[in-house]
């Protein structure tokens, strides 16, 4: 079935609305939809790339807002929605023990999340869940979708189909170093002042 998605979803980078379904496939997956938004990007990019900036920000904004939803399931309906889909990604039985440390170092999980290959959608529920302050997750979720979406399009702007190849076959390794970069740089901030 995943499979079937990725591909549905690989296959509406080639339609003539290809940016509303990027704007919406952004903003579903940062709530419940399995498949991220770079299978997109990636064509996408490549086939326009001086339209590659757009689609990052179009993959920003709706993957913000789109938290903004996972939130909304994780506070009112978490016990019929929210753990729902918890269950589906496997996290079910774990979320009581991660609910207790996510309250205490939420926004640099979200910023992990939100830049890497891990599940958004889980994050953003998560948030709601234990009743993050809404403020932190925008803020955690526009730097983290930010940067990963626009590294991304500026790497194919920039590199073209080398880079492409190379992002495929790298691209959880490369999103966890970036990842561990980014969050280390804020640890060190914190540290600085």
């Amino acid at each position: 079935m995943l499979k079937r998605l990725y591909e549905w979803t690989l296959e509406k980078a080639g339609h003539p609305k290809a940016e509303r379904w990027l704007a919406g496939i952004s903003f579903v997956e940062s709530s419940f939809f399995p498949i991220p938004p770079d299978v997109m990007l990636l064509p996408m990019c490549l086939a326009r790339p001086d339209r590659a900036l757009r689609y990052a920000l179009i993959c920003t904004i709706a993957s913000v807002i789109g938290a903004l939803l996972g939130y909304a399931i994780g506070y009112f309906l978490f016990e019929t929605v929210g753990q729902a889909i918890l269950d589906l990604y496997g996290l079910g039985e774990e979320f009581e023990g991660f609910a207790s440390a996510f309250n205490e170092q939420g926004w640099l999980i979200v910023l992990l999340a939100g830049f890497t290959p891990l599940p958004f959608k889980v994050i953003t529920i998560a948030a709601g869940a234990t009743a993050m302050p809404l403020h932190v997750l925008i803020f955690a979720a526009i730097i983290a979708r930010g940067a990963r979406f626009f590294l991304v399009a500026i790497l194919l702007w920039k590199f073209g189909e080398p880079m492409k190849a190379f992002i495929d076959k790298y691209f959880a390794i490369l999103t966890v170093l970036a990842g561990i970069l980014l969050v280390g740089g804020f640890i060190a901030l914190r540290y600085i002042f």
